[in-house]
């Protein structure tokens, strides 16, 4: 009976490893959480802060490889109202021009370097159902620190730098 088990068990187990994600053995560069350490705009060779002066956002990457990241311009001002949704033309004006917030799905190579990305939801609704490829955007990690470029479509570049999080026990 014990030698029943013993292979039930083993064929269970290599079941269920036959199910797994195929990406599970690849190794991961982007997994963890990530928070800006810098941001700017190049415009024909000329750079200004995005996100202004102080700026400030999160990036997590997730095993089961899912993202998300908010980015936000932290001298935004205080709406008037306690009520979101209740703010003036201009409060709503600044706080879409200063953040935004997607998240979605991302793939990685075979190296585990970043290969892509699809925005599954944004505060920005032009980009839900976007799939980005290393050509618009790509993300280079080295050690502890990440490189953002992204290409918009008119030319600029927005350029953010990122500083993995380390919890308590790294």
């Amino acid at each position: 009976m014990k030698a029943a088990h013993l292979i039930l068990c083993s064929c269970l187990a290599v079941a269920l490893s036959a199910s797994a994600p195929a990406r599970a053995d690849t190794p991961n560069k982007m997994l963890g959480t990530w928070r800006m350490a810098s941001a700017h705009i190049e415009r024909n060779g000329a750079l200004t802060p995005a996100y202004g002066l102080k700026p400030m956002g999160m990036l997590v990457f997730t095993a089961d490889m899912h993202y998300v990241e908010v980015l936000t311009d932290s001298s935004i001002s205080r709406f008037a109202s306690d009520t979101r949704g209740m703010g003036t033309a201009d409060e709503n004006k600044a706080a879409m021009a200063g953040s935004i917030g997607f998240f979605g799905a991302y793939t990685v190579d075979e190296r585990g370097d970043f290969n892509g990305n699809r925005v599954d939801a944004s505060t920005f609704p032009n980009w839900v159902g976007n799939t980005r490829t290393r050509k618009e955007l790509s993300l280079v990690v080295e050690g502890d620190r990440m490189t953002e470029n992204f290409q918009r479509p008119e030319g600029t570049r927005i350029v953010i730098v990122w500083q993995r999080v380390r919890g308590a026990g790294d």
